[in-house]
């Protein structure tokens, strides 16, 4: 979507709906292996309304069939299943693409919902404006979908538990993804485009979905589908999303308290800097980012942003960052033809007792020597062969390159993503040390961090 079209203002609300106008918006429901939780949503939207309802069933065999019997026995409800959990994020994008709605109104209600009154879906066409993506409970999260309890920076989110929205619009946006949040990428990508007043938060939404409240249209039973089926076998997106908060909780700890000035280099979006400023806020927070989209974002958190490469900072740059109390280097160092030349410029300008704490991948990973073995030795777009590196470090080498540029390392851990479970590839890694006169349970344990994390302080 251009740029000019997200910022077209909507300046008239449409004109009131009756209640036989409203019940022409259709309803998509995404379902997974609970025809009671199916019932119940049907039940009390009947009682009030009777839109036609699209459900979008990812249920497996033992399930299915009762839920399309519970659907059979409403007028007006279209049962649609997939042989396999489609998921609530991939549900509703296959709906929005697929069902024959060319434009308008579009409701979407989680499995989970309990219609109350009516008037709810009055109160939200009322609110709806043409042009805008859609109204509901707009909360604020962080790049990876979890509530985060501050607005600068952070991105409006859309709960898909109960929103209203005009169809043609969102066919304009990314689709909603298999995910524990699954607006997220929808959500960054109005973010990113200024366009987040295509959202509409309505107070009464988010009041009827908080705990212990007295509702007024709705009750949500959060997480009713994960309690009664046991989960959208969301654990993968979990899991990852739980190792990146903590991983960037063992980033905090690395850094000194109530820091004076701080240069983060790249920061992307800002995502560490409100993270750190939110502990410290008197901290002047650097930032160092080439990318025009990420530097934008990232100039909200961060008190002074530099839109450059670190081979473009010139001698004036590192004028301003005199006295520095702690830089931070995430993979950086591995994108720089002589990363001990940037490391020497930072020991001249650094405070006398600052640190870097840097990310740096290990090349002596157990799959890159996999890799090696077999001949498979591909540089892409993600992971420990990325296209952007041009200088590999395993760990006795990463010591060596911050003892030479005057530092020593002080703390750090590796970081370590998965386990090796393969006894064959355990064994070689083991064999090959012992060949050539290694230690092989040292070999063994610097073959497991995908990266190490250090902190260094100048000698």
């Amino acid at each position: 979507m251009t740029k000019a079209n997200a910022k077209k203002s909507q300046t008239a609300l449409p004109p009131a709906l009756d209640v036989a106008q409203a019940q022409t918006i259709p309803i998509i429901c995404v379902s997974y292996n609970s025809a009671e939780l199916i019932s119940d949503l049907l039940s009390s939207l009947r009682k009030h309304y009777n839109n036609p309802v699209h459900i979008i069933d990812g249920s497996d065999a033992q399930h299915y069939q009762a839920i399309e019997k519970v659907a059979r026995g409403f007028e007006n409800v279209r049962f649609v299943h997939f042989d396999y959990n489609i998921h609530h994020g991939p549900g509703m994008a296959w709906a929005i693409q697929n069902l024959d709605i060319p434009q308008g109104r579009v409701l979407f209600l989680d499995s989970d919902v309990l219609v109350l009154h009516a008037g709810f879906l009055e109160d939200l066409c009322a609110q709806l404006q043409p042009g805008m993506y859609g109204v509901g409970m707009v909360n604020h999260v962080n790049e990876e979908g979890f509530d985060v309890n501050y607005e600068k920076g952070a991105i409006k989110y859309l709960h898909p538990a109960c929103m209203l929205c005009n169809i043609e619009v969102m066919r304009q946006w990314p689709m909603p993804i298999k995910h524990g949040a699954p607006m997220t990428a929808t959500m960054s990508a109005l973010h990113k485009a200024n366009a987040s007043h295509l959202l509409g938060h309505v107070a009464w939404v988010a009041h009827d979905f908080a705990p212990n409240a007295e509702q007024k249209y709705l009750r949500h039973d959060w997480r009713g589908t994960v309690t009664r089926t046991g989960g959208y076998h969301l654990d993968e997106w979990q899991k990852d999303a739980v190792e990146a908060a903590d991983f960037q909780k063992k980033l905090l700890n690395l850094m000194p308290a109530n820091a004076k000035r701080v240069v983060q280099a790249y920061c992307g979006s800002g995502v560490l800097a409100r993270a750190y400023k939110a502990l410290y806020p008197a901290c002047q927070y650097l930032g160092i980012e080439p990318q025009a989209e990420e530097a934008r974002l990232g100039a909200v958190s961060c008190d002074q942003l530099l839109q450059r490469s670190l081979e473009q900072l010139t001698a004036q740059d590192f004028a301003q960052f005199e006295r520095v109390d702690c830089w931070l280097l995430g993979d950086v160092l591995a994108t720089l033809p002589d990363p001990g030349q940037l490391l020497t410029k930072i020991r001249h300008t650094l405070a006398p007792d600052g640190c870097i704490v840097a990310t740096v991948p290990n090349a002596q990973h157990w799959m890159l020597q996999a890799k090696l073995s077999v001949g498979d030795f591909r540089y892409e777009d993600t992971g420990l062969l990325r296209r952007a590196y041009v200088r590999l470090f395993t760990r006795a080498t990463l010591l060596e390159l911050f003892q030479q540029a005057g530092f020593r390392v002080d703390s750090g851990f590796p970081r370590i993503t998965s386990e090796l479970k393969n006894e064959s590839v355990i064994a070689a890694i083991k064999l090959m040390a012992s060949g050539v006169g290694a230690n092989p349970e040292l070999a063994l344990q610097d073959a497991l961090a995908v990266q190490y994390v250090i902190k260094a302080v100048p000698v």
